[in-house]
């Protein structure tokens, strides 16, 4: 595992989080004291979360007897004009 300082890290940040892909894990030390570690993401492990989402029960009941609720720029305009 590659061992840099905070300072390096700050002042290549780019560089380093781009060779943690190649390189590995890179750890990341201040005054001597690992504080942090820069690992590679797995491939195909940064999928879309939104994709999994699923309707609760809860939320499932209460539909069709929410209303629309108001229009916020309806609103905002008629507060303008009062102003």
């Amino acid at each position: 595992m590659k061992t840099i300082s905070l300072r390096e890290l700050h002042a290549n940040t780019g560089a380093w989080v781009r060779s943690a892909s190649r390189l590995g894990a890179v750890l990341v030390t201040d005054r001597g004291r690992a504080i942090a570690r820069i690992e590679p993401v797995a491939e195909g492990s940064a999928g879309n979360p939104f994709l999994k989402r699923r309707v609760l029960p809860e939320f499932a009941a209460l539909k069709g007897r929410l209303g629309g609720g108001t229009d916020s720029t309806a609103l905002v305009r008629a507060d303008r004009d009062r102003g």
